[in-house]
């Protein structure tokens, strides 16, 4: 009975050895005014040279990331974006034109801002995580909520964390008609812009 009372005190010991050493995980709350993120939207078409590229910036991104540094396979992010956030850049564009494409993204044949005013994701796991000189090259999978659609994504991602500011940069492509968005056409269908759009972030988070 005494050597059964030994081992089991001796595996406690170990076991809150262990859980004292452990790491947990940190919050981190996204800085909307420190992160970034874009769309790229391309043109296609007979007459595309008529036509032009999109780019396309949110201004409005909030949302959490609980993350590990021991064990990044156990780390989750979510955030939120404002659709109403979304402004078309254009560089070289004229006000006017640009005021059009804003119109025409916000409307209903496009985000339909009043129906779906958030866009949000949530990851579901990490892997293919490997470690390098500024950080991690990680692969976040998740469901991204669009349109009143939820689909799985996949983003490869740089993440560093440095004097307590965690960032992830990477990019990723969505098809539009995945999420129940059917591409712009105009002058008959000559110009129209790609079905794939590309998305580049650098999201920047504060414990």
């Amino acid at each position: 009975m005494k050597r059964r009372w030994a081992v089991l005190l001796l595996t406690f010991s170990a076991l809150s050895g262990t859980i004292a050493q452990a790491k947990p995980k940190l919050a981190y709350a996204l800085d909307s005014e420190k992160s970034a993120l874009q769309i790229h939207v391309y043109k296609e078409g007979l007459f595309k040279a008529f036509g032009h590229d999109h780019l396309i910036s949110a201004n409005k991104i909030s949302g959490r990331v609980m993350f590990n540094q021991e064990t990044l396979e156990d780390s989750s992010v979510d955030f939120t974006v404002q659709a109403n956030s979304l402004s078309v850049i254009d560089p070289g564009e004229s006000e006017k034109d640009r005021r059009q494409v804003q119109n025409t993204m916000a409307g209903k044949d496009v985000l339909d801002e009043e129906r779906f005013p958030e866009i949000r994701f949530t990851s579901t796991h990490v892997e293919h995580v490997k470690k390098t000189d500024g950080g991690w090259e990680v692969t976040l999978e998740g469901l991204l909520m669009l349109h009143g659609v939820e689909k799985p994504i996949s983003m490869p991602l740089h993440v560093s964390v440095k004097d307590g500011e965690l960032r992830a940069e990477g990019e990723t492509s969505l098809l539009q008609t995945d999420f129940g968005i059917t591409p712009i056409k105009v002058a008959g269908a000559s110009v129209r812009v790609k079905n794939k759009v590309r998305v580049r972030f650098n999201l920047a988070a504060e414990k």
